[in-house]
C-alpha cells in the first residue's frame, strides 16, 4: 500500500539542517515524499538528515545554497531538477534572526534578515512556481512566525519579514489557486530549538506566563502541521496563516 496520497512526490525544504526544517523534512520522507534537504552552513547535520531519510528507502540529498543569494537560489534548484526531475513541495524554513532594539539597529542588521527571511521566500517560491504550473499542482508552505502577527519588541526586523510572508503567502495563494496550488503559512510560536534554548530560565518562566498552555512546543508540533498541508488531505486549505504556538495568538 501506498504511503500516503503524496507518495512519490518531490519536495524541497530550506533550512532543512535543524529544528523545524529538519522535523518537517522527516515528516515529508514518512510519507513517501523525497526530500533536498537546504542548508547554508550546517553541513554534517544536513548530510546526517540526508543519510536517515535514505536509510527508510526514501531518496534524498544534501544542496547548499544561501536562500538570500539570488544566483545560489538558481543552482540550487538547477540541482534538485537535476535530481528529482521537478519540485512538488516548496517549504520556506531558511531564516535567521538579528535581534536589537531599533535605536541600536544597523543598516546591516535590517538588510540581512529581510533578504534571508523575505527575499529568500520570494527568490524560492519564484523559481519553482513555474513547473508547478506546468504540472497543475504545488504546495508552498511557507514557515513564518507569531512574532509577524503579534510583533515583538527588539525584532522589528525579523517581525517585519515575518508580517510581510504572512500577506505575500495570501495573494500569491490568489493568483495560482486553479492550478491546484496551494499556498500556505504557519506561525510557530515558541518552539524548542537554538532560538530558545539560548533563553535564560528567568526568560523561559517569563515568556511562558504568556502562553495559555504552558510549555514550550517541539519542532514535530510544526513539522505535522507542514506534512498535512502538503497532503491531498488539505487540497481545500490555502491562504491561511495558521498558527502552532499553545495559544499564544490567541
Amino acid at each position: 500500500m501506498p504511503k500516503s496520497d503524496i507518495e512519490g512526490k518531490t519536495a524541497l525544504v530550506t533550512g532543512a539542517a535543524k529544528g523545524i526544517g529538519r522535523s518537517s523534512a522527516l515528516r515529508l520522507a514518512e510519507l513517501g515524499v523525497r526530500v533536498a534537504i537546504n542548508y547554508k552552513t550546517s553541513k554534517q547535520q544536513a548530510e546526517e538528515l540526508a543519510q536517515t531519510i535514505s536509510g527508510t528507502g526514501v531518496d534524498a540529498f544534501t544542496v547548499q545554497a544561501d536562500v538570500g543569494n539570488l544566483d545560489q537560489v538558481r543552482a540550487m534548484i538547477d540541482a534538485v531538477y537535476q535530481r528529482f526531475g521537478k519540485i512538488d513541495i516548496l517549504v520556506n524554513n531558511a531564516g535567521i534572526i538579528k535581534d536589537t532594539l531599533m535605536l541600536r539597529m544597523s543598516d546591516d542588521d535590517w538588510h540581512k534578515v529581510i533578504n534571508t527571511n523575505l527575499n529568500g521566500t520570494f527568490y524560492c517560491t519564484r523559481a519553482v512556481l513555474r513547473s508547478m504550473l506546468k504540472e497543475r499542482w504545488g504546495r508552498i508552505i511557507n514557515i513564518s512566525s507569531i512574532v509577524g502577527i503579534r510583533g515583538n519588541p527588539g525584532q522589528a526586523n525579523y517581525a517585519a519579514s515575518k508580517g510581510a510572508i504572512n500577506v505575500f503567502t495570501k495573494a500569491l495563494a490568489k493568483e495560482v489557486a486553479t492550478r491546484n496550488i496551494t499556498v500556505n503559512a504557519v506561525t510557530p510560536g515558541y518552539i524548542n530549538t537554538e532560538t530558545v534554548n539560548i533563553l535564560s530560565d528567568d526568560q523561559k518562566k517569563r515568556v511562558l506566563t504568556h502562553v495559555p498552555m504552558g510549555f514550550f512546543g517541539e519542532p514535530d508540533d510544526v513539522g505535522h502541521m507542514v506534512a498535512y498541508l502538503a497532503t491531498e488531505k488539505a487540497r481545500y486549505v490555502t491562504g491561511q496563516v495558521i498558527s502552532v504556538d499553545g495559544g499564544l495568538a490567541v
